[in-house]
C-alpha cells in the first residue's frame, strides 16, 4: 500500500469513530444541544423515564423553532409528529452515545460514554472564545517538560545541580518578601488565560474516566461470556481471571494512565493542596467576570476527580462480585443434565423430521401440567378479634396549658418588621442586631436577618464571619457567626411580597 492508502484508512477508521459520528450528522446540533442539557456538570446519570420525558421535550421544542432534528423510529416520514423519547434513546444507545445501566437501587439509568463525553469537551473548547497559543499553556509545556527532564536525568550531580538552582531561586524570593518588598500581582488578562488553560484540562477529565469505566466493563463482558457459552473450560477461564485481575489497569493503555493518575490522587493532602489554590485563583479579581457556573465548575475540580475514580473503582467491584457469583453459581452436573436433555431432544426432532411430512403436527406441552394441591387455609384462629375493645377515655382538658398570642410569638418566625426597622438605622448587620431587645435576638431571627439580605455583595461575598449572640425563649444565651454586611443609612425596602405573611406567621 502507498503512503496515501495508508493514510486513507487511518483517516476513514478516525472518521467512523462514534465521537465524529456524532459531531458530523446533520442532526448533531440538535443533539449536543440536548446532551448538553440533560447532562451538566453536575448530573452524571439519569433515570430512564426521565430521560424519555426530557429527551422528547428538547427535540419538540427545538422542532418548533424550525432546528434539524433527529427522526425516531415511530415519527419517521411525518414531520409533524412528536418525537419519541424512547426510540431516541435506543437509536443513541446503538449509535454509541448513551449508555443504559442498572441504579444500585435497580432502576434503569442512562448515562453518557466516552465519545459522547468527548464530543461534548471538543464544543466547549471550540467555542471558547480565546487564543490557542498563550503563555500559560507555553509555560505549562515548558514545566513539564522541565519537571520530567530532572525525573529522567540519571546524573545525580546534575540532579543535585538543578535542585540548588530551584533552592538558590526560591530563597531569593522568600528573602525579598522578607524585606517588605511588593508582591508582583498577576493582571486579569493573564489569570483569565490560565484559568482558561486549566479549564480545558478539566474539560477533559470526564471522558478520560469514562474511557477507563468502559475498558473494565469490556473486559467483564469477555469473561463472562466465557463462563456463559463454556468455550474453554473452567479452570482455565478461572486462571484467565485471576491472572487479568492481578494486571487488570495494565492491560489497556487507559488502565495504565489510570492507575499513575490513582497512586498521584490517593493522596489526600496534595487534594486539600488543590482545593485550596482553586479557592486562591477564584479570589483573584478576574474571577468576578465569570458566571456563577463557571466559578461552580471550577471549585467542583475536585469531586470531579473523587467521582471519576468512584466510578472506575465501582465498575471493578461490580466486575469482581459478577464472577465471583458466576463461579459460586456455576454447577458442573446440572449443566450436563441439561446438555444431555438438549441432545436428546435434537435426536427426536431429527428423526421426527426424516418421518414425517411439512404438514404434520405434534402436540407439545410448553409448560408443565398443573399440580393437584389441594386449597389450604390461609388464616387461623385468633382469639383476639373476638374480644372486646378497650372503653374510651375522656381526654383531660387540664393537661393542655393556656397558650396566648405572645407565647406562640415568641416561638414563632422571625419578625421581620423588627429586623427591616433596626437594619435601617445602624451601620452593619451585626449592630444592628445587637441593639434589638433580648425577646427579639432568638436564634430563628438570623434566619431573618439572612432573608433580608440577601442581595447584599457584602453579604453574599463575606470572606470572615463575625459573632451574633442570641437569646432563646428560656432565657440561654447561644452564639453564632455568620457574614455581616455593611448598611447605609437609606437602605431600600427588601422587595420580597410574603414578609407580611411571613410576619403574620
Amino acid at each position: 500500500m502507498t503512503d496515501v492508502d495508508l493514510e486513507f484508512s487511518r483517516v476513514r477508521a478516525v472518521l467512523d469513530r462514534p465521537t465524529l459520528r456524532l459531531m458530523s450528522r446533520p442532526t448533531s446540533a440538535a443533539v449536543i444541544a440536548v446532551f448538553r442539557t440533560v447532562f451538566d456538570r453536575d448530573v452524571q446519570y439519569v433515570p430512564a423515564d426521565r430521560m424519555h420525558l426530557q429527551v422528547e421535550e428538547h427535540v419538540a421544542r427545538l422542532q418548533a423553532t424550525g432546528a434539524r432534528v433527529p427522526a425516531s423510529d415511530q415519527a419517521e416520514g411525518d414531520v409533524d409528529a412528536r418525537p419519541n423519547g424512547r426510540a431516541l434513546c435506543r437509536d443513541w444507545v446503538a449509535a454509541q452515545w448513551l449508555v443504559r445501566s442498572n441504579s444500585p437501587d435497580g432502576d434503569e439509568q442512562y448515562s453518557l460514554t466516552s465519545h459522547a463525553l468527548e464530543a461534548l469537551s471538543l464544543v466547549d473548547a471550540l467555542s471558547a472564545d480565546r487564543a490557542l497559543i498563550s503563555e500559560s499553556r507555553l509555560a505549562m509545556i515548558v514545566d513539564a517538560v522541565h519537571r520530567w527532564a530532572a525525573r529522567a536525568e540519571p546524573d545525580p550531580e546534575v540532579q543535585v545541580r538543578r535542585l540548588d538552582a530551584q533552592i538558590a531561586e526560591l530563597q531569593a524570593e522568600r528573602d525579598r518578601l522578607v524585606r517588605g518588598e511588593v508582591v508582583e500581582a498577576v493582571d486579569d488578562a493573564r489569570m483569565r488565560d490560565g484559568y482558561t488553560n486549566i479549564s480545558d484540562l478539566i474539560r477533559q477529565l470526564p471522558s478520560d474516566f469514562k474511557r477507563v469505566e468502559e475498558a473494565v466493563a469490556t473486559m467483564h463482558r469477555s469473561i463472562v461470556e466465557d463462563f456463559r457459552q463454556e468455550v474453554r473450560p473452567i479452570g482455565e477461564i478461572l486462571d484467565d481471571y485471576l491472572a487479568r485481575t492481578d494486571d487488570l489497569m495494565q492491560a489497556t493503555p487507559e488502565g495504565r494512565a489510570f492507575e499513575g493518575a490513582f497512586e498521584l490522587l490517593r493522596d489526600d493532602a496534595l487534594l486539600v493542596r488543590l482545593r485550596d489554590d482553586i479557592a486562591v485563583i477564584l479570589a483573584h479579581p478576574f474571577a468576578e467576570s465569570l458566571a456563577a457556573g463557571e466559578r461552580r465548575a471550577f471549585r467542583n475540580t475536585v469531586s470531579i476527580l473523587r467521582q471519576g475514580i468512584e466510578d472506575v473503582l465501582a465498575q471493578r467491584r461490580q466486575l469482581t462480585a459478577t464472577l465471583r457469583d458466576q463461579i459460586v453459581a456455576h454447577d458442573v452436573v446440572r449443566d450436563r443434565e441439561l446438555e444431555a436433555v438438549l441432545r436428546s431432544v435434537n435426536r427426536g426432532l431429527a428423526a421426527w423430521i426424516d418421518s414425517g411430512t411439512a404438514r404434520d403436527r405434534v402436540p407439545l406441552g410448553l409448560l408443565p401440567a398443573t399440580a393437584e394441591v389441594g386449597t389450604l387455609r390461609e388464616r387461623l384462629h385468633d382469639p383476639d378479634n373476638d374480644t372486646v375493645p378497650p372503653p374510651i377515655e375522656e381526654p383531660d382538658d387540664d393537661v393542655f396549658e393556656e397558650l396566648d398570642v405572645e407565647s406562640l410569638r415568641r416561638h414563632g418566625g422571625p419578625l421581620l418588621a423588627e429586623l427591616r426597622a433596626a437594619l435601617g438605622s445602624a451601620s452593619d448587620s451585626a449592630s444592628a442586631f445587637h441593639a434589638l431587645p433580648p425577646e427579639q435576638r432568638r436564634p430563628v431571627e438570623l434566619f431573618g436577618l439572612a432573608h433580608l439580605l440577601t442581595g447584599n455583595d457584602d453579604f453574599e461575598t463575606a470572606a470572615h464571619v463575625v459573632p451574633h449572640r442570641t437569646v432563646r425563649p428560656d432565657g440561654e444565651t447561644v452564639t453564632f457567626h455568620m457574614p455581616v454586611a455593611a448598611l447605609t443609612p437609606a437602605r431600600p425596602d427588601d422587595q420580597h411580597d410574603d414578609d407580611n405573611g411571613l410576619e403574620a406567621r
